[in-house]
């Protein structure tokens, strides 16, 4: 297995519960740089709000954000890909989350935009305390997102819409199935991440590896959420994780240990570090 580019999602994935990049984890990573092999964060998070353990990590050269939407190089700011909502089909699907009983938000321009309404309520909408404060920290409130995207006059790049009733999230998703002009995927069991076709995280490796001279055989990528399962299919050789979703564990290649026991070290360590034997 010639493996040269490694896409890792973060939330579940690369961080542990807490959030945070363990030693082992961060150690095997440099370990792969130090051999060539470029590390790619794979994240429905904009570049931004990547915590710091993981943004600042010397030796990375790209990221893949926003579920695929964007394609960069971090050092420059040079966007490689880019794949987003026209403006108008974007306002479609903000004015369409009025129908439904849900918290919404918008990322455009490089930023991601939410309501003070919803960013004071999140329990009503099923997130958990724990991820509170990571909400808070990568959006900026406004009064009005669909305001704000008007204002601001430019593609977007992925709306999400949170529930705290299930049904609610399964009524929305029926609809929004109906349209043709987005894909529908989730990092968690209570929101939908809206994206415009070609924005996933699989095919955004597979542009990522075809800028580098790479093959898609050359390529590993690891998630545990339903926005992963493309990461599963299109890379050459997909990791999920042990506290990943059903979905994503059926499509991959090979099942990692948890988050929280350093799976993502544990399946580079025996297939690309060749260790499982020491």
């Amino acid at each position: 297995m010639d493996i040269r580019l490694i896409a890792l999602d973060l939330d579940g994935t690369l961080l542990d519960s807490r959030k945070c990049l363990s030693q082992r984890n961060y150690a095997v990573l440099q370990e792969c740089m130090r051999r060539g092999i470029e590390i790619v964060p794979c994240t429905g998070r904009i570049w931004q709000g990547v915590p710091d353990s993981v943004r600042l990590m010397p030796g990375i050269h790209y990221a893949i954000t926003i579920n695929g939407a964007v394609v960069e190089q971090v050092e420059t700011g040079e966007i490689l890909d880019e794949r987003k909502f026209p403006l108008e089909t974007a306002l479609e699907i903000l004015e369409l989350a009025k129908s439904f009983d849900t918290m919404y938000d918008a990322y455009a321009g490089g930023l991601a935009f939410g309501e003070a309404r919803f960013m004071d309520h999140m329990d009503r909408y099923g997130i958990p305390s724990q991820l509170q404060s990571m909400v808070r920290s990568t959006r900026q409130v406004v009064p009005d997102v669909m305001a704000k995207v008007r204002e601001l006059n430019c593609p977007v790049e992925k709306i999400n819409y949170f529930f705290g009733d299930l049904e609610e999230r399964m009524r929305a998703r029926k609809a929004l199935e109906q349209r043709e002009d987005l894909v529908i995927s989730a990092s968690f069991p209570y929101n939908l991440e809206l994206n415009t076709p070609g924005a996933t995280k699989g095919e955004a490796i597979q542009r990522l590896a075809k800028h580098l001279g790479l093959s898609g055989e050359q390529t590993m990528g690891f998630g545990d959420g339903e926005n992963d399962v493309t990461t599963m299919t299109m890379s050459g050789f997909g990791v999920a994780m042990s506290n990943g979703m059903e979905v994503v564990k059926q499509a991959a290649d090979y099942i990692t240990l948890s988050n929280d026991e350093d799976g993502v070290a544990e399946a580079i360590e025996k297939f690309v570090l060749k260790r499982s034997g020491e």
